[in-house]
């Protein structure tokens, strides 16, 4: 266990640190994976800016990696542009 106050002070704060970026990461991948199960072309494109910006984000704060979020953002607008 940690000596220093400052020490136990990092541990908390990579425990809050932890546990937010969890729950952005998941609220994100439930967001993708509502979008690909979208079959209706205006429903995908409401949602579309909504998953890319949450995709930029991601990648912003170092959660995922910048081209991940970029090959997310374009496999789901091929999705939507393949839609009728």
């Amino acid at each position: 266990m940690a000596n220093h106050k400052s020490a136990l002070k990092r541990v908390r704060q990579t425990e809050t640190r932890n546990t937010r970026n969890r729950y952005q990461h998941k609220t994100t991948r439930n967001a993708v994976r509502t979008l690909r199960d979208t079959k209706e072309k205006a429903a995908a494109e409401k949602l579309l800016p909504e998953v890319t910006a949450m995709l930029d984000k991601l990648a912003k704060r170092n959660i995922i990696h910048k081209n991940k979020a970029a090959n997310l953002k374009s496999s789901v607008k091929k999705h939507v542009n393949g839609l009728k």
